[in-house]
């Protein structure tokens, strides 16, 4: 695995710190996926378990698209991979899924996403609201949150790839 990440400097301000963990998390997750063949990105973690690495990356496409397009600037934008019947739609997989399709539409919505943002100071609020709690939440939340989301489904990358190829690192 040769993904370059970088951690932000110890000295950033309060935003390039916040971005730069999101980045250097984000890099994490295409790093854990790097040099896989399609069918090993959907090799499930351990039965009956149904998470996959190339699940992982389409439920953070969701993720992205979830906080930086419907809530932050509350964008009528539908889902990707999930509906109502089947909630959970990113991670169930078939043999016609494909990483290419995948990687693309998570990078399209993390350039969305920084896009949305860069409009936002870290206390403004959002101009949506969360689709359960109704709540609007600063721009320093989701971001945090954000970090919180990769930092943790890392933590599944890592032992889905290690699983499916021996692979490990940090």
């Amino acid at each position: 695995m040769t993904n370059e990440r970088r951690e932000p400097a110890t000295t950033a301000d309060e935003r390039t710190m916040l971005e730069g963990w999101l980045e250097y998390h984000r890099q994490t997750l295409a790093w854990k996926c790097e040099g896989l063949t399609d069918a090993q990105l959907r090799t499930a973690a351990a039965e009956p378990s149904e998470l996959s690495l190339m699940g992982l990356v389409r439920h953070m496409a969701e993720v992205e698209r979830g906080w930086f397009r419907k809530v932050l600037v509350a964008e009528d934008a539908g889902p990707i991979y999930y509906t109502e019947e089947d909630p959970d739609g990113e991670f169930h997989l078939s043999e016609s899924d494909t990483w290419e399709e995948a990687y693309a539409t998570w990078q399209s919505e993390i350039e969305t996403a920084r896009r949305n943002a860069a409009r936002f100071g870290l206390d403004d609020i959002s101009e949506g609201k969360h689709r359960r709690t109704g709540e609007r939440f600063n721009l320093r939340w989701i971001y945090t949150h954000m970090i919180e989301e990769y930092a943790r489904h890392n933590g599944h990358a890592d032992l889905i790839r290690e699983r499916v190829d021996g692979a490990t690192g940090d």
